[in-house]
């Protein structure tokens, strides 16, 4: 039986993809800009234990831009991104995250999914392993179609700081 899970660590911002104790892959990543912290509106990555609730973007191709989960038929591009200084690009996939503690990261003010963090690609342009994201979990396109393929809607995503 498979055991598949994501741990994100913040500190060294990266991915690790494991099947119980081994690890499949790891993947450099961006985190929130403003750091880890758990209320609605401050912009970071909220820790503790989460799952994959719902997945977006299947067979989108690389760079396909989304907004609401939905993708707008734009592909992203140097020029378009000029045309849209002030965009936050949330590109080819999404995994959206669930809290799973209540009062920690799910209810009331705290809650991952109604502040709508995902793990999704971002432009290749962008740095990785560096906080940058509004507290999502940014990664690099071609890594997040491979993460994408290999998780199911319920996975466990553990963030921790270290």
């Amino acid at each position: 039986m498979s055991r598949i899970s994501i741990r994100i660590d913040i500190a060294r911002q990266e991915l690790v993809l494991r099947d119980g104790e081994r690890v499949l892959a790891c993947y450099p990543v961006s985190t929130a800009l403003n750091g880890p912290g758990e209320r609605e509106g401050s912009e970071c990555t909220p820790r503790g234990n989460h799952v994959v609730v719902e997945k977006f973007g299947n067979d989108a191709p690389l760079d396909a831009v989304f907004v609401g989960r939905k993708a707008t038929g734009e592909i992203w591009s140097p020029e378009l991104a000029a045309a849209n200084p002030d965009r936050d690009w949330i590109l080819t996939r999404i995994l959206w995250l669930e809290g799973c503690e209540a009062g920690r990261n799910r209810g009331g003010d705290v809650d991952s999914r109604r502040r709508f963090i995902y793990i999704h690609g971002t432009p290749d342009t962008e740095p990785m392993r560096v906080p940058r994201s509004h507290g999502c979990i940014r990664m690099r396109n071609a890594d997040i179609v491979e993460l994408f393929e290999r998780v199911p809607e319920g996975t466990a995503v553990d963030i921790r700081e270290r």
